[in-house]
This record gives C-alpha cells, structure tokens and sequence, in this order.
C-alpha cells in the first residue's frame, strides 16, 4: 500500500468513527484503544483572523530567539560531522554554545558523550537540563531539539529554530516547580546520514532512558518551526495530496504530528494550546509507516514506546530553503515563533504540572 492509499483509508477509518469532531483530551495516564485509531482532528477551534498584538514578553522573547538562531546559523554555522566533512569543529562549538547557554540559566548540564560506530575516534554529545518533579517526579516530560545542521546547510530554520526555542522554554522553567520532572534535551546527530541510525543522538538518549525504566510520560520534538506565509498555494503536501482536503494551503500555522499511539498525548497537546493561543494549531496522528510521520527526534521516543510527537512548521512541505545554502536567519518570522514558543510553554506546563 502506498503512502497516499494509506492516508486515504486512515482519512476514511477516521472519519467512519466519528473523530473528525472536536473531543476532550484525555489524561497522559488515559488507557490507550487495544487498536489506536487514526486522528485527523482535534479538540479546540482553530484560531482564524488577525492575531492579537504581541505582549512586551512576547517581543522580548522574538530578540532572544533571533539572537540565538543568529549565533548558531551565522557565528557558528554549518555544524555537523559527516566523513569527508570539515564541520565538526563547529558542531563542538555549538555544543559548547548551548551548555554553557544552559548553565548559565542555572541549570546543571550533563553531557552523554557517545563515540559514532562508522568514525573512528569519533565522538559527539546530547545536553540534558532538568527542572526536578515533585509529587509526580517519576514521571518524566522531555522537550527536545537537534542541534546538528545538514551538510551544506548553515540550519538557521532546521534546526536552530527548534534549539533556540528548546533554550527559550529551558530559561522560562528553569525557577518552576513542576509535578512531573521536566527534561530539556539538545541531540547531536539528527540529520542524514545519521537519521534513524543507532548513531542519532536521540536514539541513543531514548534507549538509555529506556534501559533504565525511566518512565517518560511526553516527548515533543520542536523541529523547523521558524518560517511562516500568508500567501495562498504557500502550504505544499508532497505526495501526500489527500491531507489538502482537511489543512490549509496557506502556510501560516504550527503543526503537530503524531504516531497513532501518542494520539491522545496530540489531543492533550493540541487542545491545550487552542484553548491558550490565539494563533493558528493543526494536529494529527497517523500510522508510522508513513514516513513522514518520524521525520525528527519523536521518531527515537515512539521506537522506544513513549508517546512522543512532532511540532513543526512542517519543513519540506512549506519552507523552501529547507536543506539549502539560503536557510538563514532572514527567512524566518521571529515574532510569530515567539507566538509558538509562548503557546508552547503553557502546553508544557500543563503536561508537567506546574500550578
């Protein structure tokens, strides 16, 4: 079966069981269907009109997103390592930049080093940051980004939007005092041609996790949200036409993206931050064989069994510098990124409990 014929029988599955209508998110700890069923829309309205003005937080938090995106896609640039590949200095160099970003917030920052199997010598780190729990503090919320870039690609959208708002979300929790454990997590390692190999960073911190029972209740994955249109025809679907009949084809939204399993962790998600942010909010929860569904560091988590999803502003599908020399800072609205960022937050302190 194709990926378009299994996006149209989940389409119809969908809506042959009523869940094209807006329901109640559940609890992280709600049971989950012996056979998780395919969701294409979700609790809360979709905000539609102009957006309210941005509060003086919000501004302040569009400086600090734009400079730490600037720093990592300009300063710092290109960072990855690949064989043949001249940029794993810089790669060390973001690493550094984000460690000592985190410490400084007050943050204790552990490095997981890990040597890559294919490289001799080799060796790259994920950044770990917790806000300890209280009463829930078994439980275990991680919010997490790649900090790699592709090779000839400086990644200002992909993906130093997603770290830059991985540290604006760290900074924001880093005083509160959550239920849940709260983790913020930096990977090395997402991008070709580590992706989906037992080199990529977050497959290794998922599987160590996983390895010490570590019960992880929520994983979101921020991954290229930085680039917004108001123009119609902006928001493209690829191969995957059927989905024009139930999104937008103006690319001015924050997408949420799930496996069918974390379905309910989308509807919780998605219904939190339509109810808090009056900014435009899609999600779904389709089956893993369509690959699009694990393009980021959720992919690791969902292979591990935790719910775990995506929150995009869907890459490929939108942005068209993605993977390309021209993925700079000056292509990305900063101000609407904050919007995300700050729905984002009241999102997570939702799943993690904080009062």
């Amino acid at each position: 079966m194709t990926a378009t014929q299994l996006l149209l029988y989940s389409l119809g599955r969908s809506i042959c069981c009523g869940l094209m209508v807006a329901v109640a998110w559940p609890s992280l700890a709600a049971d989950e269907p012996a056979e998780p069923i395919p969701l294409i829309s979700m609790p809360g309205e979709v905000h539609k009109g102009p957006l309210p003005p941005l509060t003086d937080a919000e501004r302040a938090l569009a400086k600090a997103l734009e400079a730490d995106v600037t720093k990592l896609a300009v300063e710092i640039g290109e960072r990855n390592i690949v064989r043949g590949g001249f940029h794993d200095k810089d790669l060390v160099a973001a690493e550094k930049f984000l460690q000592k970003s985190l410490e400084e917030t007050g943050y204790k920052v552990e490095r997981q080093e890990y040597e890559i199997r294919s490289i001799a010598g080799a060796k790259v780190a994920n950044l770990i940051a917790e806000v300890p729990g209280g009463d829930r503090k078994e439980e275990i919320v991680v919010i997490g980004a790649h900090y790699d870039s592709v090779r000839d690609c400086p990644g200002a959208n992909d993906n130093g939007s997603g770290v830059a708002a991985t540290l604006a979300l760290a900074r924001a929790f880093v005083k509160k005092k959550p239920a849940r454990a709260l983790r913020f997590v930096l990977f090395a390692n997402e991008e070709p041609p580590w992706f989906q190999t037992k080199d990529m960073g977050s497959l290794v911190y998922a599987t160590e996790c996983k390895q010490k029972d570590e019960n992880i209740v929520a994983m979101l994955s921020l991954e290229t949200i930085g680039y917004y249109s108001d123009e119609k025809g902006s928001q493209k679907f690829g191969h995957l036409l059927p989905l024009r009949w139930i999104y937008p084809e103006t690319g001015d939204f924050i997408a949420f993206v799930a496996d069918v399993k974390s379905g309910p962790l989308a509807q919780r998600v998605v219904g939190k931050f339509r109810e808090t942010t009056k900014f435009p909010a899609y999600g779904c929860a389709l089956p893993g064989v369509i690959a699009e569904i694990g393009w980021s560091d959720h992919w690791s988590f969902l292979e591990k069994g935790y719910p775990a999803l995506m929150v995009t502003d869907t890459a490929i599908f939108r942005y068209p510098h993605y993977h390309k020399k021209e993925d700079t800072p000056d292509k990305l609205d900063f101000k609407r990124t904050a919007r995300v960022v700050a729905g984002l937050e009241r999102v997570i302190a939702d799943l993690a409990g904080v009062k």
